[in-house]
């Protein structure tokens, strides 16, 4: 939730405010940041905070994966549609998500094939598991995040532009650390004090010369 964000910077206070108010809504929000600023933590902040935190909070990196394995894992598949595929067939994370919230992070490195099919499911809000024919309607809210410039990526022809116009209906850039520096000394005694609960590390505090070199 948003109360497990550690930080008092008025950078990352606006941000929450922000968010706060996206959650409330059903639009998607892409969020943008380098890496490291705490996309998923955010995004499961507003699912947490909004009308379908009720519902599932299914997270997806679009960049750990092959493309065919992220189009058969967004989207499921029926028994037989590929070698390997498990007896069953599986449900994809889509219809895992359905009433509530998917995240789909670096979404600038997904394929343009699979781009296309991302965007008939935005479109439509149904799929069709790999191997089949049925129609599945689905519920879904879509929070993307990335951290390429996805307007940058459209005019190289890299990512699609209906695609984007999809996506980035909510717009929030996450601010780095080094534009968060009041939040530096409080991050550090959180995972001190976390590290000390967990392994019973010796370290307890940083004194006022190490927090001035961090």
């Amino acid at each position: 939730t948003f109360d497990d964000v550690v930080g008092q910077s008025p950078a990352l206070l606006r941000c929450i405010t922000i968010l706060k108010k996206m959650s409330l809504t059903p639009l998607p929000v892409l969020l943008i940041g380098e890496t490291g600023t705490g996309k998923e933590l955010f995004a499961h902040a507003v699912h947490n905070a909004s009308p379908r935190a009720g519902g599932a909070f299914v997270a997806i990196n679009c960049a750990a994966m092959p493309e065919n394995l992220l189009e058969s894992e967004l989207f499921g598949y029926v028994e037989g549609a590929f070698t390997g595929a498990a007896k069953g067939g599986k449900m994809g994370f889509f219809e895992m998500a359905h009433k509530g919230t998917i995240f789909l992070d670096e979404i600038g490195d997904i394929s343009p094939k699979l781009q296309s099919r991302l965007l008939r499911v935005l479109q439509e809000k149904e799929i069709i598991r790999l191997g089949n024919d049925t129609v599945i309607p689905i519920d879904v809210r879509v929070i993307s995040a990335t951290n390429k410039n996805l307007k940058e990526a459209v005019a190289s022809g890299e990512f699609r532009q209906d695609l984007l116009y999809r996506l980035d209906v909510l717009e929030l850039n996450l601010p780095p650390l080094r534009k968060r520096g009041a939040d530096i000394s409080l991050l550090l005694n959180h995972y001190i004090e976390f590290e000390h609960e967990r392994t019973g590390c010796r370290l307890k505090y940083l004194n006022d010369r190490a927090l001035r070199l961090l």
